[in-house]
């Protein structure tokens, strides 16, 4: 068999198109623009290209849009007064400070700073809290993103057995939570587990999330898995996953690739939660 790649280029710009939607409604019947802080602390350039492909996406769904950007040098003292001012703004709904910061910065209570209902990355730990009871208002973007492509790749998730390699507080536990969720059943793998190969091939759904360069090969996986990958290993050959892609493709039912699988998601997701964070002040 060959696998149907789930395009995450495609459901992202999907998500985006019913988030407009779902704006022009919010603006008719309540008067009510979402609005979306972005804080940037110094000239990295990752960092720099992201936060500018976040203005755009803000601009593409009709949300109003704050920039941020403040030299290398900011005071924590300052980058803490500046999130105080945006959690008191009423038409600031969202407010994400791009990581990395500066090493001179410490970015633990700057995310404990952000007003958990306006947390749209999904960091806070009321938030990730949230998803642990099954309650979650803003999960974070990327594993959001994986649920996503899952769900619409029509995977059968109910009763799936669900294999997680990547135990992160960004996206390993995160998205294993969410899978819980969804009422799979979940294994958590990572660098230390036995046996590695053999937890993976009883997956249904196999979600690697561990940045290591095509890592999981053709013989770890059963035929007819569903494989999301999150890696984005940069090499000498180019860009790569966590997942061997050619060699996985011929046993899965339905595989991202890398690019264009779970990167586009993770900005689409930041929008939908900028909307439910907005949602929620009515």
């Amino acid at each position: 068999m060959s696998a149907e790649i789930i395009d995450g280029k495609k459901v992202s710009a999907d998500i985006r198109a019913e988030v407009a939607q779902a704006v022009k409604e919010l603006q008719a019947k309540h008067g009510l623009t979402p609005g979306l802080a972005v804080v940037l602390v110094g000239e990295d350039p990752g960092s720099q290209i992201y936060v500018n492909n976040k203005e755009r996406a803000c601009a593409e769904v009709g949300f109003n849009s704050f920039k941020y950007v403040l030299p290398t040098e900011t005071a924590q003292e300052e980058l803490m007064k500046l999130v105080d001012e945006l959690n008191a703004r009423k038409d600031v709904h969202g407010i994400l400070v791009q990581m990395p910061l500066p090493k001179h910065l410490d970015p633990t209570p700057v995310l404990l700073a952000i007003d958990p209902n306006k947390d749209v990355d999904g960091f806070h730990p009321m938030n990730l809290g949230r998803v642990v009871v099954g309650n979650a208002l803003l999960p974070s973007c990327t594993p959001a993103g994986c649920i996503e492509l899952i769900k619409r790749s029509a995977a059968r998730m109910e009763g799936a057995h669900a294999v997680v390699i990547g135990r992160s507080n960004t996206v390993g536990k995160p998205v294993a939570l969410l899978l819980l969720s969804e009422n799979c059943t979940v294994t958590i793998a990572h660098s230390k587990t036995r046996d590695l190969p053999a937890i993976c091939r009883q997956a249904d759904i196999l979600v690697a999330a561990v940045g290591r360069d095509r890592m999981v090969k053709g013989d770890w996986v059963k035929e007819g898995v569903t494989v999301i990958d999150v890696g984005m290993n940069r090499t000498d050959e180019g860009l790569f996953g966590d997942v061997d892609f050619d060699e996985v493709k011929e046993k899965a039912r339905a595989i991202t690739p890398v690019p264009g699988g779970v990167g586009p998601m993770t900005i689409a997701m930041l929008m939908r939660n900028t909307l439910k964070a907005a949602e929620m002040t009515l």
